[in-house]
């Protein structure tokens, strides 16, 4: 198991995968995000993020290196980590180790082109108005990773508009820029108020960073549940395509 230091041996490894080269979170340089670590044991590559929503220890490559290689890191960084990678070698690692237990599967979207979505009315979001957003993800996604205030979300786009005229303009539909890292800009928290809905503004706000992404990093990326249908009609509208991933943790004993 040889440890990679530098950027570009993982780009090298994953060999056009904007997978890894998202986990390995690079900011600029040659160097990884803050304490991230990466591996590559014969024809696998696993690079771990630490990450205060949620530990990934993303895994690329052939099945039987891949055990191999994630039993030795998981025993060494601990199992805090959720292991993510293609289905197929998810469900290979399941078989053979006894101690991984599946989480659920999910699509990761990428694409290096331009979206040319119509995107007349969305915008860069004020500090005041990415607060104000912070009542929508309260009410009908408070589940979602990205979310205004937390660490690594570097801005907000959205639609502002009235739902109410009692209370004015709010944000309708936003976007982040979240977590993106050089080789790979990613987009997080797309949401739409119920009230705004059948308008194609979750379609134009993702456009419109998912652009911005592919200008700066040349590639935008995310990851959607298998189960929302409508929003991953919206990204392959957009260009993007997807790939069948899944998810795995150490159970507990």
């Amino acid at each position: 198991m040889e440890e990679l230091a530098r950027l570009r041996d993982i780009e090298q490894a994953a060999a056009g995968d904007g997978h890894p080269l998202w986990a390995a979170q690079g900011q600029g340089g040659d160097s990884l995000g803050p304490g991230v670590r990466a591996w590559r044991h014969g024809a696998a590559l696993a690079v771990a993020s630490p990450n205060p929503q949620q530990d990934r220890l993303t895994v690329k490559g052939d099945g039987t290196d891949a055990t191999v290689l994630v039993q030795r890191i998981l025993a060494e960084i601990g199992p805090s980590y959720r292991v993510l990678g293609e289905v197929a070698l998810i469900d290979a690692l399941l078989r053979q180790l006894p101690n991984l237990a599946p989480v659920h599967n999910y699509f990761w979207m990428e694409t290096a082109s331009p979206s040319g979505a119509a995107t007349a009315g969305v915008r860069w979001l004020t500090a005041r108005e990415e607060k104000e957003t912070t009542h929508l993800f309260d009410r009908f996604f408070p589940d979602s990773y990205a979310q205004p205030g937390r660490a690594g979300i570097r801005r907000w786009a959205g639609v502002i508009g009235e739902v109410d005229s009692s209370i004015g303009t709010k944000p309708l539909a936003v976007a982040a820029d979240a977590w993106s890292a050089t080789g790979c800009g990613f987009m997080g928290g797309v949401l739409t108020h119920p009230a705004a809905r059948g308008r194609g503004l979750a379609q134009a706000v993702s456009g419109f960073v998912m652009d911005a992404l592919v200008r700066r990093y040349g590639r935008a990326a995310l990851m959607v549940l298998t189960t929302n249908t409508p929003a991953i009609a919206t990204y392959e509208r957009l260009g993007m395509t997807k790939r069948l991933f899944g998810a795995a943790h150490l159970a507990a004993r």
